[in-house]
């Protein structure tokens, strides 16, 4: 269950509103819960000034989610940070329906396969959001969405993403680690790594099932040898083996229909 104070389907207008730099002046987007932001013209980072924290007095999670609650010492929120960077990547993607598409599809299996696997949860989701946050640049500059521009390029923008919404710095270093090799294992990988690959792979997988089938033994030759975990293995052959197979049986019950 999503924080209502956090889920953009609870907002109302004025939620999202620009504040003038106090700095330079210039305009800087916030969200209502984003504690602060940099200005992009002068880097000068200020305080929300209509941060509404309404929920911190009541709420017995708010320790989890905000910081500096009176009283209360900052406890760990990493968990709880994947809406935030679930809006903060939809805003970076824009009208990119595509991609924004493929990062909320590869966050929801990496969170199964997390579920039976183990991991951090918010390190895994935070990378599985982030992941191809590198692509936009990468076409900018090298016209490219190759794996190596785009290793390239999203460490630091999803750095200014999470250490905008005050991510810790562990939390910070790991995420940027998987995104900046996210295509390319090494020999010794972590669980964390291994389940956003994974999920990254299951969805790539099923995009180019779209444009161009692959024949069954082929993929199941890919789930023994591509993929890291069991529990992904497992969510691979339900969605790309199982799913296919009932689509077909029911095609050709479909078309012995009088």
């Amino acid at each position: 269950m999503k924080c209502p104070g956090q889920d953009t389907r609870y907002w109302k207008p004025g939620a999202i509103f620009e504040a003038a730099c106090p700095a330079c002046g210039k305009h800087v987007e916030f969200f209502k819960d984003d504690p602060k932001r940099t200005c992009s013209a002068c880097g000068h980072r200020f305080a929300n000034p209509r941060l509404d924290l309404g929920c911190v007095a009541h709420c017995p999670y708010a320790k989890h989610c905000i910081d500096d609650v009176p009283g209360e010492p900052a406890e760990s929120r990493e968990n709880l940070l994947k809406d935030r960077v679930a809006t903060a990547m939809r805003r970076y993607f824009g009208k990119d329906i595509k991609r924004i598409a493929h990062a909320d599809q590869v966050a929801g299996y990496a969170e199964i396969i997390c579920a039976e696997a183990g991991g951090d949860l918010g390190v895994i989701i935070c990378a599985a959001y982030l992941h191809d946050i590198g692509i936009p640049e990468a076409e900018k500059k090298y016209n490219s969405t190759a794996a190596r521009y785009q290793h390239q390029e999203g460490p630091p923008i999803a750095k200014t993403i999470l250490a905008e919404l005050g991510a810790g710095t562990e939390l910070i270093t790991e995420v940027l680690d998987i995104i900046g090799h996210h295509h390319s294992p090494r020999a010794e990988e972590t669980l964390n790594f291994k389940i956003i690959y994974d999920a990254d792979l299951i969805v790539n997988i099923q995009e180019q099932q779209k444009a161009r089938a692959t024949p069954q033994d082929r993929l199941k030759g890919i789930i023994d040898t591509k993929l890291f975990t069991e529990p992904g293995k497992r969510l691979a052959r339900t969605v790309l083996l199982e799913n296919v197979q009932e689509e077909d049986e029911l095609e050709i019950n479909t078309k012995k229909l009088p």
